[in-house]
């Protein structure tokens, strides 16, 4: 996915002044997504950034040709790209990818990374998870990308409940998750690599290529962990007593992030309701 969709919709995703911390003291900061019925504009613009992470939709036309679904993008995107709506497990996966595209939203916009966007677009079965780290960013410090030891890559490990009658540990299952080892990491690197070098983006190529030998070029690693909640199931001193970071390999450069909205499932199938009808 080539970087040209807006991330306007980021406008109704704010940081609170809500004061939460890990049970070991870990400063967790809060989100809050309030979106605008009414702004059509954002909405569309959301829909299509969300669509061609799926599917570009300079590919729709070729690859809905020969299928039951030919005569429409929007039934083509619905039954064969799209996670399903309401057979399971396509729901939960629907909410998974959602999560994980919007904390990488955030990794774009506010911490300024260029964040890869090919995880998805690779799907082999589309109720099925992609595998590998969740989210990956790089900052480079030089312009030329020319490699300096402060140059950072972003690993983020992402749950999410959109439902249920009590909340579940969610960021501590994304704490842990990050701590996963090394060779997941690498082989998501090489997997982002491959798809961009088959794609021919090979000025990104070596963006990717930079980080995949940290021993031969050093660089800052930076670790986080996102949790999304539904409003009716965020409970602040739940994810209190049940996060802790005091294992965490690298605690030190360790961010954790929540977000809660109302409604969250119904926005999530709004959206990608949006996006296959939207897709003209």
């Amino acid at each position: 996915m080539n970087k040209s969709s807006s991330l306007d919709h980021l406008a109704w995703l704010n940081e609170t002044d809500e004061v939460l911390t890990t049970s070991d003291g870990k400063k967790i900061s809060v989100w809050e997504l309030v979106c605008n019925k009414n702004d059509a504009a954002t909405w569309s613009s959301w829909a299509k950034h969300f669509r061609e992470h799926y599917c570009l939709d300079s590919m729709i036309d070729i690859l809905k040709a020969g299928t039951p679904y030919e005569s429409s993008r929007a039934d083509y995107l619905t039954s064969l790209v799209f996670p399903d709506a309401s057979k399971a497990p396509g729901p939960s996966i629907r909410a998974g990818d959602f999560a994980e595209i919007l904390i990488a939203d955030l990794l774009e916009h506010h911490f300024a990374c260029w964040v890869p966007r090919t995880r998805y677009i690779n799907k082999a079965i589309r109720n099925e998870s992609t595998k590998g780290t969740d989210v990956i960013g790089i900052k480079l410090l030089k312009d030329d990308g020319t490699a300096s030891p402060k140059d950072s890559l972003f690993t983020f490990e992402v749950k999410a409940q959109f439902s249920g009658d009590k909340p579940d540990p969610r960021l501590q299952d994304a704490v842990t998750d990050s701590m996963k080892d090394e060779k997941r990491k690498a082989e998501t690197l090489n997997a982002i690599k491959q798809r961009l070098a088959e794609d021919g983006r090979m000025d990104e190529v070596l963006k990717v290529q930079r980080f995949q030998d940290a021993l031969k070029n050093p660089y800052i690693e930076q670790t986080g962990a996102a949790a999304l909640f539904c409003t009716s199931v965020y409970d602040a001193n739940n994810i209190f007593k049940t996060t802790t970071s005091s294992t965490h390999p690298n605690a030190k450069r360790l961010t954790l992030i929540v977000v809660r909205a109302d409604a969250f499932m119904r926005l999530v199938h709004y959206l990608y309701e949006r996006a296959a009808n939207e897709a003209k």
